[in-house]
C-alpha cells in the first residue's frame, strides 16, 4: 500500500530532482511533486512524496519534519485526501469560496441590448 506525504514550507529553489533527493533515504518513491505556480512556473512551497510503502512514509515524517532545509524548517505530515465537493468531484482553488465573495453586495444588472433600444426609440419618439 502506498501513503502520501505532505511537504510545507519548501525554500523556493527546490526543484523536483532536490525533493526526491531530501526523501529517497527513507525508502522508494512512487512520485514526487513540486507544486508550482500555473502562471509563472514557481514553487509554491509545498509539494507531496508518496511513498510505495506506508512504515516508509512514517519514517519520512519522523526523520524530516521541522528539519532545515537550505535555511527554512520545512513542515512534514500525512496528506490529506483532496477535498470533494457533493457531486464527488474535487473541488478546484478557484471555485473555493472566499468571504470577501459572499459579503460582496450584488450591482445593479446590466441594461440588455433590447432594454437599450427601447430606451432609444422612447427618446426619439420625444
Amino acid at each position: 500500500m502506498s501513503k502520501r506525504i505532505y511537504v510545507g514550507n519548501l525554500p523556493w529553489g527546490v526543484d523536483k530532482a532536490k525533493f526526491e533527493e531530501l526523501f529517497s533515504p527513507f525508502g522508494e518513491i512512487e512520485e514526487a511533486l513540486v507544486i508550482s505556480d500555473k502562471h509563472t512556473g514557481r514553487s509554491r512551497g509545498f509539494g507531496f512524496v508518496t511513498y510505495k510503502n506506508d512504515a516508509d512514509a512514517d519514517k519520512a515524517i519522523e526523520g524530516m519534519n521541522e528539519k532545515e532545509v537550505e535555511g527554512r524548517k520545512i513542515v512534514v505530515k500525512e496528506a490529506r485526501p483532496a477535498r470533494e465537493s457533493q457531486e464527488g468531484e474535487q473541488v478546484k482553488e478557484e471555485e473555493k469560496p472566499t468571504e470577501d465573495k459572499e459579503k460582496e453586495t450584488p450591482s445593479e444588472p446590466e441594461e440588455t441590448p433590447e432594454e437599450d433600444e427601447k430606451e432609444n426609440e422612447e427618446t426619439e419618439e420625444k
